[in-house]
């Protein structure tokens, strides 16, 4: 999505499903993700693995061997998911984690995938060129640190142009 602001993110690898973690998902949050655990495991590897990749920034630790990372997935919380309309170019059905930056280490870098990376306020992050998905998990995030958040989590999807949301 060029001249957007963006959460890093891609597709879920094969080796995903195998990758060793220091720590597993919580079976609340696991619960949540629609797919089963095993899926929602998948998922959060990817997110965590996604975001080294993108971002310079590890949740979890380096392997050792420079091969590889082990994600910490415990302190992940799920926050909801969006598909694409039917017109786009390309297709995503994106499910979107949050983890405390506390939780973080590493230096903000990444790949260059990504460009002008920085820490944001969540009132900073909403007067930037992000799209409406964006901005509602960004919201939703918010409720969550203010623990103001409703105990269901948003689907986006749409019917034409128009978003449709409900809660799961």
């Amino acid at each position: 999505m060029p001249d957007l602001y963006v959460f890093p993110g891609g597709r879920v690898d094969r080796a995903d499903a195998l990758c060793a973690t220091t720590a597993e998902l919580r079976p609340e949050v696991a619960s949540r993700v629609p797919g089963g655990p095993d899926r929602a495991r998948s998922l959060a590897v990817a997110a965590v693995r996604e975001t080294f990749e993108e971002t310079g920034l590890l949740i979890g630790a380096d392997d050792g061997d420079g091969d590889g990372i082990r994600p910490h997935l415990a302190g992940l919380d799920y926050v909801g998911r969006a598909i694409t309309p039917a017109s786009s170019a390309i297709r995503y059905h994106a499910r979107f984690f949050v983890s405390d930056a506390a939780r973080a280490s590493g230096e903000l870098g990444g790949s260059g995938e990504l460009l002008d990376l920085r820490w944001c306020t969540f009132a900073d992050a909403m007067e930037l060129p992000i799209m409406d998905v964006t901005r509602l998990m960004l919201r939703e995030v918010e409720r969550r640190v203010a623990r103001a958040a409703p105990p269901r989590r948003p689907f986006v999807r749409y019917r034409g142009e128009h978003a449709m949301i409900r809660y799961e």
